[in-house]
């Protein structure tokens, strides 16, 4: 089996972590903080998903990550909810923008999800890792 990783960040990272690790060829989805290269070096709520291609592909993982997040607004929490995808290298980071490409033609609006360098992670405190599944009953997580 040989794994992936990629980084995903748009919304909440509670929510988003609740998401990934529901599909099937996804092995682990950790929370936190991403960083990439300047401007997009502060810290934004992301998650890292590590999933085995044979199973559940890239182009997969990007869809839902659109579906699931405002990807097409530009609203004012951006800088804490980077919208992005965070690639782990040179050949990740083509595929990942030709899936955007690709995947623009389904969306009325503009995507504003960016495809940018992996620079760091740093994971959330311990009390929220899988946030969803020890509250899915809460307001918040209902909503979105």
């Amino acid at each position: 089996m040989h794994q992936q990783r990629i980084g995903l960040g748009g919304g909440c990272h509670w929510c988003t972590e609740a998401v990934f690790q529901n599909l099937r060829g996804v092995s682990d989805v950790a929370q936190g903080f991403i960083t990439s290269q300047p401007p997009h070096d502060s810290p934004a709520e992301a998650v890292l998903v590590d999933f085995d291609p044979a199973r559940i592909s890239l182009a997969d993982l990007v869809e839902i990550h659109l579906r699931t997040h405002a990807s097409t607004s530009g609203h004012s929490l951006r800088k804490k909810y980077r919208s992005a995808i965070y690639a782990m290298d040179a050949q990740q980071a083509q595929a990942a923008e030709a899936i955007l490409g690709h995947l623009q033609e389904n969306f009325a609006d503009r995507l504003v999800t960016r495809v940018l360098p992996f620079a760091g992670f740093e994971p959330s405190a311990e009390q929220y890792h899988n946030y969803y599944a020890h509250h899915a009953s809460n307001q918040f997580c209902r909503r979105y």
